[in-house]
């Protein structure tokens, strides 16, 4: 794969971005059981805080499109990362469940900038499809190197400080990535980030009427939030799971770390099978393998269990990178950028709701249960699967 200047710029922002806030989203599973047990929370409130910081991150995919069309796309995604990095600062001085939602939500507002804007600002900087793919993959795998760091890194300062102070430190981290985004990427001139080859950008009315009689890309959409119902609806009550089975805070995050490492893996695979296997056959094989792995998760021992965690995080997470890299390749380049917004927004929003909605089921009948019905929910993107086959 060879990557041209660009190219290799808009991959290098985006990734840094992708690692800065996929890490922050992600770490907050170590904090999970921890905030449970200092505010005394329910499962059903677990979830909502989860629902704060991805609901903030879905509800806002869209007008942050809009809003890099008219300030410029590097600017708004150097404030996002200001904003988030300040918001998980701000944690550590959060001294109620309230304040704590509402950081969180401040923190979500602030990452939904960087996948609309860098995957569009990526997709327009390749004009190949499958040298966009490659690269699109790779930027997805920068992700997971987040997810891979900062759940581990976050787990290691709460042994020997306390975890607000823990969030103050890793702050610090956000606030380095801010600076270096700015000053790669440049104060760039005011332009639409869906601009590509002199096309002007389709309005957002015609973009969601053209996109929803799109039937492969609306199939494509309803397996991308399936696929995250699945994913952070077992993500969220993997460390309670854990914690059932005996493990400490410390063994939480290198468990997650594993799975995480395994996840960064499948992004990078699964990208690859894709251009090999073709897309439906890679998404059926990593949800098959999802389900029979979370359902496997809840039988065995913790020893056991940690020795399945990146085989689980290969199936879970690699589904995600087939999906993004294909958005592009459904529609027309002046609705790619409106796309990949609509995309999120579902994704996103699924998995700022599915954690709220275990968690009130978790409430009722036990996690374990509630985390079989998640492999359930994986099962069902093969009949939509099956209708972009036929399409």
């Amino acid at each position: 794969m060879k990557i041209q200047g660009e190219q290799r710029r808009a991959l290098t922002v985006g990734g840094m971005a992708h690692i800065l806030h996929d890490g922050f989203t992600d770490m907050f599973y170590v904090f999970f059981p921890v905030w449970q047990t200092q505010f005394m929370l329910s499962f059903t409130q677990v979830g909502l805080l989860k629902l704060m910081i991805s609901g903030a991150m879905a509800i806002f995919q869209m007008p942050s499109g809009i809003l890099a069309g008219r300030l410029g796309t590097s600017r708004v995604l150097v404030f996002g990362t200001l904003l988030s990095s300040i918001a998980v600062f701000l944690l550590g001085w959060a001294d109620a469940a309230l304040s704590l939602g509402l950081l969180l939500f401040i923190c979500g507002m602030g990452s939904s900038v960087q996948h609309p804007l860098s995957s569009t600002m990526i997709s327009n900087a390749c004009p190949d499809a499958a040298n966009r793919r490659m690269i699109l993959s790779t930027y997805n795998f920068c992700g997971d190197i987040g997810k891979f760091i900062f759940p581990g890194l976050a787990a290691l300062i709460i042994s020997f400080v306390d975890w607000p102070k823990g969030l103050q430190l890793i702050s610090v981290i956000g606030f380095a990535v801010t600076a270096a985004i700015f000053l790669l990427a440049g104060n760039e001139e005011k332009k639409d980030c869906n601009l590509e080859g002199g096309e002007r950008p389709a309005g957002l009315g015609r973009a969601i009427k053209e996109m929803s009689r799109n039937s492969r890309f609306s199939s494509l959409w309803f397996i991308g939030v399936l696929d995250s119902a699945t994913r952070m609806g077992f993500l969220t009550f993997f460390p309670f799971l854990l914690r059932d089975k005996g493990a400490d805070v410390t063994i939480i995050g290198l468990a997650l770390t594993i799975l995480f490492a395994g996840g960064a893996t499948g992004k990078l695979v699964c990208g690859v099978l894709a251009t090999r296997l073709g897309v439906l056959r890679t998404v059926a094989a990593t949800e098959i393998a999802t389900a029979a792995c979370i359902i496997a998760m809840v039988h065995l021992h913790l020893s056991a269990a940690l020795c399945l965690a990146p085989v689980l995080g290969i199936a879970l997470n690699g589904t995600s990178s087939v999906l993004y890299g294909t958005v592009p390749e459904l529609v027309p380049s002046d609705l790619r950028g409106s796309a990949f917004a609509m995309f999120y927004t579902g994704t996103i929003g699924s998995s700022a709701t599915s954690p709220f909605i275990f968690g009130m089921v978790s409430d009722r009948i036990g996690v374990e249960q509630a985390i079989f019905i998640v492999a359930v929910i994986a099962l069902l993107t093969l009949p939509l699967a099956w209708r972009m086959r036929s399409n």
